[in-house]
Formats: structure tokens, sequence, C-alpha cells
């Protein structure tokens, strides 16, 4: 228990676990017990998880409840275990759609879409909560899943308050004052900008090793008055200007940088350390290339791997192919983390980089958003990546988020960070950038679908477009507005025609998208008058591919499926495909069921085309239904691997979305319901061996 209750101004310092609380830490905490919401926005490695374990520990020892809510599954399950060690069983429960255990426990760990459909679901459950935390609340800024976070804080019943922890972001005050607007309660902005291991910043030239700021601007003039002068030489002879680099080659340069790098590192003692590459490949090339280094010492290595093979057998799964691979590479004290990898391999890795005997770790940005897991040193092998729309230099939030895990606090006196300069794809403004420290404001991604509209419907009826004027996009259009109302007023008496400002454009904008989704509902028959009928009630309950199912089951094609096929038809509705993804043909060929239901959901988006819709209801993809029809009649993971391009991770995971949805929808149905058997066959057939995710987190 914690040594001291929060006290007001003057109070003795709190202690918690054996750390002096930070003065922002205190202040965060005597805002929540104080009965107000509150926001902390700190640099990664600050410490604001630790005002939400103190915050849970308080309300747990006062017998109230919690609700805490994290952006990943993962996180999600790690949060728990940590938790039930820290409370017990009993006390802890959790709910990710893979997973749901002790449902009615004080406090509750949830995934922020859970919670959210919570929310609309099933709001008396969360009657006896006090307060939830949003773990990254800047993820309302997330292009595909942001609009959840928004959504779950307007729409939360109004005595839970908002405890949100965000990294440092400049419209933070405009942020929680939104929150305090829509929420109708105090809301405390706690910001603190330094962290208590400060870092050391470096960009690494090729061929020249680590350099500061203004030696990389000195660098940059330099290439730009070589190209120059190519280009002078070569238009005098015609030629086409400055030499574009070749990619291979340019390849080979940043490998034989980072090699360079980790030399570096090890001559300075500066390991442990994580080496963020954005290809998964690259993850596993580069950990092979590096495992030759040996980092680990005899007694070093006799622990390390003690310690893995005690968690494959944990896991099971010590013959695995991958799990011999990543034990060959941990007896050198290097390993791999990335999202195509099988979900108990990554924990595994996640547990051994905890002990610190991992020496370098090479990682994508997903393992930026774990907990607990801080290095010594943080390197970029680049400074730009593929966002899903378009190659360009990270987000300043991006690069602070997987800096900040340089630094051990207790342990190093400084985090050191170092960068590899490809200057064929970064700009030095965009280094700068980084190096200032700024980020980018949070910016509203509110976005109804039709599930939530339809909710929102049994409660306001035909003012759902109203829900606009509670989004954060639209309260920060109207901030804007005020500070242009002399401007307006002096137009207003110069006769001046008035322009609308930007809250009503905004409003208008997502007042249309509301009121095109509300007509194709009625067009439909999801919507009756002022009633759901009973295609809106069975939509209204599935949250997530809500329409393609609702239409599956409702035009009969559900019907014509055996459980094989019912794991099929759902797979293909939530796979989205790559041109690259190569899959195994279905043996069954799903006649009567395939082309309509392809054809139905393809007009169902063109009308949403002509109603001026920009994010259109994706068709199903059948393409992958070979590879579920054979997980489904029992094969293996090493088998299906062998006939298709999908990396493990990404299969498991497409599987794991299967089930819930199976679960989602039978759950939805009323009971007795012919389809309701096939449903759970189907999600039986597929939610074995490493898809079970109960299993992986009983085991762990």
């Amino acid at each position: 228990m914690p040594a001291d209750a929060p006290g007001g101004a003057g109070a003795s310092p709190i202690t918690f676990r054996g750390l002096k609380l930070f003065p922002f830490q205190q202040r965060a905490i005597e805002a929540i017990f104080g009965g107000r919401s509150v926001v902390v926005a700190a640099p990664t490695g600050a410490g604001k998880t630790l005002v939400a374990d103190y915050a849970i520990e308080q309300a747990l020892s006062q017998d109230r409840r919690v609700v805490y809510t994290s952006p990943i599954k993962a996180l999600s399950n790690q949060k728990f275990r940590d938790f039930r060690d820290q409370y017990g069983e009993q006390r802890v429960g959790l709910m990710t759609g893979d997973v749901t255990m002790q449902p009615d426990a004080p406090l509750l760990i949830m995934t922020t879409e859970i919670f959210r459909n919570t929310i609309f679901e099933d709001p008396k459950r969360l009657d006896g909560f006090d307060f939830v935390i949003f773990d990254e609340v800047h993820f309302l800024d997330d292009r595909e899943r942001g609009t959840v976070w928004e959504e779950a804080i307007i729409y939360a019943p109004r005595h839970i308050r908002i405890v949100g922890l965000s990294a440092t972001v400049p419209n933070v005050h405009e942020f929680s004052a939104w929150i305090e607007e829509v929420r109708e309660l105090p809301v405390d902005v706690i910001v603190e900008e330094e962290r208590p291991v400060p870092l050391v910043h470096k960009i690494w030239i090729p061929g020249r090793g680590p350099r500061s700021l203004p030696e990389v601007k000195s660098h940059f003039i330099e290439m730009t008055q070589a190209d120059r002068r190519n280009s002078a030489r070569g238009g005098g002879r015609g030629g086409r200007g400055p030499r574009k680099p070749n990619r291979k080659a340019q390849e080979r340069v940043m490998r034989s940088a980072g090699g360079d790098c980790i030399d570096y590192l090890i001559e300075r003692d500066l390991l442990p350390a994580i080496y963020f590459c954005f290809s998964r490949r690259d993850c596993e090339a580069l950990a092979r290339d590096h495992a030759m280094r040996d980092l680990l010492k005899p007694d070093e290595r006799r622990k390390m791997l003690e310690l893995f093979d005690d968690l494959a057998t944990r896991y099971d799964v010590v013959d695995a192919e991958g799990i011999v691979t990543l034990r060959s590479l941990a007896g050198r004290g290097v390993l791999y983390h990335h999202a195509g990898m099988l979900p108990i391999d990554k924990e595994i890795v996640e547990r051994l980089f905890s002990t610190g005997l991992v020496r370098l770790l090479f990682a994508t940005e997903t393992f930026a958003l774990g907990v607990n897991m801080p290095a010594r040193t943080v390197c970029f092998h680049a400074l730009s990546k593929f966002n899903g729309i378009s190659f360009g230099p990270l987000m300043g939030r991006e690069y602070w988020q997987m800096a900040g895990r340089a630094g051990r606090q207790g342990l190093d006196d400084r985090g050191w960070v170092y960068a590899l300069l490809d200057d064929t794809s970064i700009t030095y403004d965009s280094i700068e950038y980084f190096h200032s420290g700024k980020s980018e404001p949070v910016r509203s991604r509110f976005n109804l679908n039709y599930s939530a509209i339809l909710n929102l419907f049994r409660r306001v009826g035909d003012e759902v477009p109203d829900a606009w004027e509670h989004s954060f996009a639209y309260f920060t259009g109207e901030r804007e507005d005020k500070t242009r109302h002399r401007g307006k007023e002096r137009d207003k008496q110069r006769g001046k025609n008035k322009r609308p400002g930007r809250s009503e454009r905004i409003g208008n904008r997502g007042g249309h998208a509301i009121r095109s989704r509300m007509k194709m509902l009625r067009e439909h028959d999801y919507i009756h008058g002022d009633e759901l009928t009973r295609k809106g009630l069975l939509c209204a309950h599935i949250n997530g591919y809500e329409v393609p199912v609702t239409e599956a089951y409702e035009g009969g094609w559900l019907f014509r499926c055996d459980p094989v096929e019912a794991a099929m038809l759902f797979a293909s509705i939530v796979y989205e495909a790559r041109p690259s993804d190569v899959c195994p043909r279905p043996k069954r060929l799903l006649k009567g069921i395939r082309v309509p239901f392809e054809q139905h959901m393809k007009a169902w988006a063109q009308r949403e085309r002509d109603l001026g819709l920009r994010q259109l209801t994706r068709p199903p993809e059948f393409s992958v239904a070979g590879l579920v029809e054979r997980w489904a009649e029992g094969a293996t993971i090493e088998s299906i691997l062998e006939q298709t391009s999908l990396a493990p991770g990404d299969i498991v995971r497409l599987l794991r979305m299967t089930i819930q949805l199976l679960r989602q929808t039978h759950h939805a149905l009323a009971s007795g319901d012919p389809c309701i058997p096939v449903l759970r066959e189907a999600q039986a057939r597929i939610d074995r061996d490493v898809v079970d995710a109960r299993r992986q987190l009983e085991l762990g």
C-alpha cells in the first residue's frame, strides 16, 4: 500500500512501491481523488503509468471500481497479468474480444473498442465504476481507430470520470477543454515536459559516425552544393542532373552503417539497445547478421537459455520452428520482435527483454507500445517509413514514442538515441523537427459507423446527426471561429457576405456523413419510422463489419453455410488483402454464396458512393477462404505456412478477429436461432492451438 495518501499543497511527498513520486504525479493523483477528471501529458518514460497504478491501488483499497483501457490486446494482456499478480485473480478481470475473464471484477481491463461497445450495448455493466483510465489517449488521432476513443469519451455514462494518459502534444489544453465541455465535469491538465532520465540525440552519418545537429546541417549543405555542381556539369553535357542513388546500393550502405553504429555501442558499453527498423524482414535479417557478435558472458548465456527453455516449456512450443530459431539467437543476446510473429513468440521475446539479458533487440514500432520495456540506447535504422498510404518521415509523436524507450530510470544517468541518416529519403528540416521535441497536435477522427448510429438512434431518434456537435473536430472549429469573431463583425459592418465558420463547415460535413448513413439504413430496412427493425437490432449489437454480417444473415447466405463455410465467410468479411498476398485455393466453392454476396456488398458500397460517403463498406475478400478452410479442418500452422505468403502473426490475427466476429454474431441472434450452433462450431474449429488466446494467457 502507498505510504502516504494524497494530500493538498504542502503535503509530504507520496511514496509508492519504494519510489518517491514526482510533483506532476502527485498533482495528478490529488486531482483524481479530488473527484475530478484528469489528463496527464508526459514524455514516454516519465512515469505516467505510475499515476494509474497508484490511483488503482487507492480505489481498490476503498472498494471502488476502475476500468483500465489500452490501445492493443497485447498490452491489455500484459496489464492483466501484472495487476493479477499484484491484487489476486478475483479482483482483476479482462475483456479484449479474444478473451473474457472475471468480467465482474472491481478492476476491469479492456481494449478501448470493448469499452466503447459496452457503453452502447450494456451500459448498466458500468454502473459501479468510478473512473476509466485511457492509456495512450492520444490514439484518438489514429486514422483507423481514433473514433473509438472519441466515442468512448463522449458517450461513457456521466458518473464515470476520465483519466487520460497521453504523450506530450501541443494542444493538450484544448483537448482537455473539449472533454470538460462534453462531459460537463471539471478536468485538470497535468503537463510534464522533463524526463527523469534525459536523452542525448545523435545522427549517424554513414562513413562519418555520430554527429550533432549543426554537423548534420553542414552535411546537407555540402550535399546540396555537390548536387548543384553535378547538375551543372550534367546539364552542360545534356545530362539529367543529380544522380539518383541505386536502391540496393543504398540499402547496403545503410546496413553497413548500422553495423558500425552497433560496434560503437558495444565499445562504449551502451547496451542493451532497441534497434528500430520498419520492415519485418529487416528485423529478422539484422538479428541474424548480428548474432555472430555473441554479446553474453557464459553465465549470462546459461541463465538466458534456462529462462528461454522455461518459457517455451510453459507455452508448450519447445519444438516449434520459430522457437528453435529464436533460441539460437537468444543464446547470443540478440532477438527480434514484430507483428508478423506468432503471439506466443512475441510474448517470450518481451519477457526475456524485461530481464535485461537481451542486449540487442531489432524491433518494429509496435514494440514501443509495450510497458516496462526500456533500454540504455535506442537506434533508428531510418527516420522514414510507409504509413499505409505513402512513404515519408516519421511523425514527431512516433519518433518520441520510440526514442522514449532509451534511458532506464535508476540505472542510467541519460539515455542515448542514434538515428542512421539516409539523406536520400529524409530532409534536414525533418531531423531538426524531431530534435526540437515538438509533436503534432491531436486531431479528431470522429466517424460514427452504422452500429453506433443505430444505438444512438434508439436514444435520440432523428437527432443523431447532431452528434457531430459533440466531436472534438467541431469543438476545435468552434474555438477557431471565436478567435475570428471580430473580423466577422467587421466584415458584416462593411456589408460583406458572411462565409460559414469552420465549426459550421465541419458540422455540415460530419452531419452529411451521418445523414447519408441513416439514409442507407432506412433504404435497407434497418430503421422503419421511429423504430429499429429486426435487421437494425442485429446490426446494433455488432461492432465492426456489422453491415456485411447483417446482410449475410438477412440475405440468407449464412443459412446455407456449414461450420467450415461459416468460418470461411466471416474471415472473408474481416480480411483485407494486400497485392502480394498468396493463399491456397479452397476446396469448397461456396456456390450460391460467394458471387451473389460479393455483388450485393459491392452494390451497397456503390450506393454509399452515390450518397457522397468517402469511407465505403468493404466487400468480402474470398481469396483467404482456402487458408481458413484448411485451418478449420485441422491443418497445422506449419503446413499452412507452406501454402501462403501471409506471416504467422497475420494469420493468427485474422483468425482471432474472425472468432470475435462469430462470437458477437451468435450472441446478437435470438435464442434458438438455427445459425447459432453453426457459428459456435465454426468458432470452436478455429479457436485452437496458436490461435487460442485464452490458453496462451492461462499458460503464461
